[in-house]
């Protein structure tokens, strides 16, 4: 069933990547992402691919993972509606550096770097606004994973008796 352009835009607002956007502005965004739908199960990107597009989770959850240094597959994340990943590959022109899994039947909108610079081009201010937005959530994804790390080492330290430097 096919998304109302005035409830998807009504959903987008309520993300994090589309705060702060005019009405008209988010017209113009809006009218650049293309739904994508995939089944449970489905690999939507693998870590190491070449990435040109991010996407925002409309609908179902996702699984976010890594292979370790050991080979082993390890869960880094899991995603649901307002979500929205691979915008890394988007700023550092980098492989993906995550497998992302559908859990669920899952809907998805894609924008892709070439819409993105499109963006740019048409409305500057938006586009800065844009990247802010993804910056202050990486801030945050950034955050989280310092004090889980934190976490991680405070638990390894005292299982095998380290004490901080005095």
């Amino acid at each position: 069933m096919a998304v109302s352009s005035s409830d998807l835009k009504t959903f987008l607002v309520s993300t994090p990547f589309f705060g702060g956007l005019s009405d008209a502005r988010l017209d113009i965004l809006v009218s650049m992402l293309v739904e994508r739908r995939f089944d449970a199960g489905a690999i939507v990107v693998s870590e190491g691919e070449a990435g040109r597009s991010m996407y925002v989770v409309h609908a179902g959850k996702l699984g976010v993972s890594k292979i370790g240094a050991s080979g082993r597959v390890i869960r880094m994340a899991a995603l649901g509606p307002g979500d929205f990943f691979g915008e890394m590959t988007l700023i550092e022109m980098q492989n993906r550096s995550a497998t992302v899994v559908a859990e669920s039947d899952t809907v998805l909108y894609e924008l892709s770097a070439q819409s993105l610079y499109a963006y740019y081009k048409a409305d500057v201010h938006a586009y800065v606004m844009v990247l802010l937005n993804i910056n202050r959530e990486l801030c945050r994804r950034l955050r989280g994973a310092n004090a889980r790390i934190a976490g991680l080492a405070d638990r390894v330290s005292e299982s095998v008796g380290f004490d901080e430097p005095q």
